[in-house]
């Protein structure tokens, strides 16, 4: 379960959950669910995405209590799961133990440690079960109390919290379905060769021969028919109880229509026994309808699980980049601790080739870790004393010496597998109408088959049995299930990709926004550009030495906290150039420096500054000066001992992929446009370098937000980038919210993707992302209308009336079973998903 607090109600008391939901079958079911929840008192949101088997729930517990919502939900047949409780509860395997005294002993000491609730420990299967305030009590206390004991103590099983659980629980009933399924298709194989393959001449023996012993013909079919029904019997264990309750269901559907068959065809055997008319009656058998039908309903449901359970895989490849262990330094010693047990503060060693297990900060130490995971940057990253450390990232060449800084749910790795879990269940607009739709869906399956069964009957003048064939056939070949996975599979494949791929999206709905972007506006200081001034210029006045220009204003300027000051001193120490420390140093704030350098008077600073000295430049050094402005570069200019010197030139350079990018996004046919607090002359040079066509310049933080709405107001969809935090406002009122390169603690603030990777090229992905997914779910709509709106008239006789031919049963089954299986198939094709190459 995930508590979060709710950033859009007003209500501060509204708390929002994330639960899961069993019982689940169709998309039926989901509606139905957020149907009758959003009419309980105090229940603000409910959704519920039927892929992940999650309801997101958001409500006032001052008016409805969790307990009133659960049973509600258990009125309609499903069950929510229960709250994470407040205790942590761990279970470990405990070594050493010979008697009953060894355990009691255990159980003694451990319950009177601080923060314990309850201890157990099982002699005969060694493990102990303890339940403990983890805001008192330690895992590693726990554990070093039953050390000191002379007891050994390890994790009992791997963690990963209700995310893993749940898919072990899921492993395990895809397993159990698999076994079902083989002698489910066995059995109805052997059923479809006695009851068809007479008429496809294929021989029988004479003993079950419907024209010789028809009484054992149609025995042995119900004998191969009851078995399939007990493997399927869920079907009637779930379907019928929810079609009484007024709110029927896929397996309603399936329960109803292969009952008909079912019951009718047991009537015939009772009459064929009875001796009524046994030969006729032996060929109005339909128990290979129910049986084969049922075989390849699980079969389809079955596929349609095992493709499921692989949407998934984004998140769990997530997690196994976490270690489950880390290596405590202690002093001298080292110890192998489990990862649950590590703590803010410690000191953990990381080997090469090891993950780093937490965040934290780099004590001592030299390496390169490889990042890619976070960022997408596949080059390794240097790492020394003081650079930051993420949990699940690798370690490559030097040993490291770490301190823990963030830890367990804290983590970035955590957070990031949390805002995915969070974005993959959320709800995309385009989903509405498959919602609305299949609320209403499954009673109006019902109705058709009912209607179109009479009316053949009684209008048609068609006999029983191909009445019952268009009643069944109706009511097996309508998919709700398409329907309702169509949208929450493609989200959930789409934002796990999105994550591989360094690009977090915060719903549904900005994932969709994303993909009809016209507009695209970009912070021009450290998001079109590096952010920090590099010097890019040096030209030296006629008749001084070049070689000496750069090092003397540097080291006149190596006092100064200017940011054009720390460029020029910056590229000087770049090149290797000694600076000799100023005997004398001036500022004159706005205009430059003045500093004494082994012996010599240098001006560094503006025409005006020089000019009150009684510097004068000419008109050479006008031109020069007023060419680098052009080309957006801060003109700096020298003189040393009275003279004119030379001019230095500073620019915070565009990043290298910059243009390209704009390229990439104008061929997409989204505009560009870019805004800047730098003077329009800068701004200009630097857009005319890299292809903006717009450009805004002279905008101040508060305004930024303005100049969003006004791009919005021309009714196109509005994309802006920025670093997520200067940017906040502007980030919050554009249609979408992008911050590059600010981590993940930007994406629960202000925007709706987070670009791990400090790379513009993450922007025309993440909106080719979108489009991918949006289009991936138009798809996935398609065929699940069309699938229904073109079967049901079909298996309902539409084109017999025409003279055409009749649906069978079992070939509308086998289609319906394998149309959600398509559906999710198709959505999985998102995995492959990679972005057009930039360079």
């Amino acid at each position: 379960m995930i508590i979060t607090n709710d950033m859009e109600t007003s209500d501060a008391t509204s708390v929002s959950l994330l639960l899961p939901v069993s019982g689940m079958h169709c998309a039926a079911c989901s509606a139905r669910i957020e149907r009758v929840l959003r009419t309980v008192p105090g229940v603000a949101e409910a959704d519920v995405n039927l892929a992940d088997e999650t309801l997101r729930l958001r409500y006032d517990p001052q008016v409805a209590s969790l307990d009133a919502i659960r049973a509600r939900v258990a009125d309609l047949g499903f069950s929510l799961g229960e709250p994470a409780p407040e205790n942590a509860t761990v279970e470990l395997a405990i070594s050493g133990m010979h008697c009953a005294a060894c355990s009691t002993r255990i159980e003694r000491v451990t319950g009177r440690l601080p923060g314990m609730v309850s201890a157990a420990v099982n002699l005969a299967d060694e493990t102990g079960v303890f339940t403990f305030d983890p805001s008192v009590l330690s895992r590693r206390k726990l554990r070093e109390a039953i050390a000191d004991l002379g007891f050994g103590a390890t994790p009992a099983k791997d963690g990963g919290g209700a995310f893993a659980a749940r898919q072990k629980q899921a492993r395990e009933a895809l397993a159990g379905q698999k076994r079902a399924l083989v002698p489910a298709l066995v059995l109805g194989a052997l059923l479809l060769t006695l009851s068809m393959g007479h008429m496809l001449g294929l021989p029988l023996p004479h003993f079950l021969h419907p024209d010789a012993a028809p009484a054992t013909f149609a025995l042995a079919q119900l004998a191969l028919t009851l078995p399939i029904v007990w493997i399927g019997r869920r079907f009637y264990l779930d379907g019928i109880p929810a079609l009484l309750r007024g709110g029927p269901n896929m397996d309603s559907l399936v329960a109803m229509g292969t009952g008909a068959a079912l019951a009718y065809s047991l009537a015939n055997l009772a009459l064929i026994l009875a001796g009524s008319d046994p030969g006729a009656r032996a060929m109005d058998l339909y128990f290979e309808s129910a049986g084969v039908l049922l075989a390849m309903i699980s079969l389809g449901k079955y596929l349609e699980a095992a493709a499921k359970f692989k949407t998934s895989g984004a998140i769990a490849a997530l997690m196994r980049l976490a270690p489950d262990t880390a290596t405590l330094v202690r002093g001298d010693a080292q110890e192998t601790v489990p990862l649950a047990e590590v703590e803010v503060g410690d000191t953990l060693l990381v080997r090469p080739g090891e993950r780093v297990p937490v965040d934290g900060i780099v004590a001592e130490g030299e390496s390169r870790v490889d990042e890619a995971m976070l960022t997408g940057e596949p080059i390794p990253v240097a790492k020394g004393p003081g650079d930051a450390l993420s949990g699940g990232t690798q370690n490559s060449t030097g040993a490291l010496v770490m301190r823990a800084t963030r830890v367990g749910e804290d983590t970035t790795l955590a957070r990031i597998v949390a805002l995915v879990r969070q974005a993959q269940g959320s709800k995309a607009p385009i989903a509405n109408l498959a919602d609305t739709v299949s609320f209403y869906f499954v009673p109006a399956v019902m109705a058709v088959a009912v209607a179109a069964g009479l009316g053949w009957y009684f209008l048609g003048g068609a006999g029983f049995s191909f009445s019952l064939r268009v009643f069944v056939a109706v009511m097996v070949i309508a998919c709700p299930c398409a329907m309702g996975l169509a949208v929450p599979t493609s989200i959930m494949v789409g934002m796990g990709r999105g994550a591989r791929l360094g690009i977090l999206v915060k719903s549904g709905a900005a994932l969709q926004t994303a993909g009809d972007v016209g507009v695209v506006v970009f912070d021009k200081t450290g998001t079109l550009t590096h952010g920090r001034p590099e010097l890019t210029d040096v030209v030296a006045a006629e008749g001084f030495p070049a070689e000496d220009l750069l090092p003397l204003a540097a080291a006149a300027e190596a006092r100064s906290e200017h940011p054009l000051a720390r460029a020029v001193t910056a590229a000087a120490e770049a090149r290797g150039l000694p600076l000799a420390a100023p005997e004398r140093f001036e500022a004159h704030p706005g205009k430059g420096v003045a500093a004494r350098v082994a012996g010599r008077e240098v001006l560094v600073g503006t025409a005006a500054l020089l000019a009150e000295q009684g510097v004068f430049a000419g008109t050479a050094a006008d031109a020069d000066e007023a060419k680098l402005a052009d080309e957006g570069k801060s003109p700096v200019r020298v003189a040393v001992d009275g003279t004119f010197a030379g001019l230095l030139a500073v620019a915070d350079t565009p990043r290298p992929e910059a243009a390209a990018v704009v390229a990439a996004l104008a061929r997409d046919g989204v505009a560009v446009a870019m805004l800047t607090g730098d003077d329009a002359r800068t701004a200009k040079a630097v857009a005319r370098r890299l292809g903006v066509k717009e450009v805004i310049a002279r905008v101040l933080p508060e305004r930024k937000a303005e100049e969003i709405g006004r791009f919005m107001r021309t009714g196109r969809k509005v994309a802006m980038v920025g670093d997520g935090i200067n940017d906040a406002p502007a980030l919050a009122a554009a249609d979408l919210g992008m911050a590059m390169g600010s981590g993940i603690d930007v994406a629960v603030e202000s925007c709706d993707v987070v670009l791990m990777r400090n790379d513009l090229r993450g922007v025309p992905a993440a909106l080719a992302l979108s489009r991918a997914v949006i289009a991936n779910i138009k798809q996935n709509l398609f065929w699940a209308f069309a699938f229904n709106t073109i079967g049901i008239p079909v298996a309902a006789g539409a084109l017999h009336i025409f003279g055409g031919p009749t649906l069978n049963p079992m070939i509308a089954g086998a289609a319906m079973a394998l149309s959600s299986f398509t559906v999710v198939t198709n959505a999985l094709r998102l995995r492959f998903f990679t972005p057009h190459p930039i360079d």
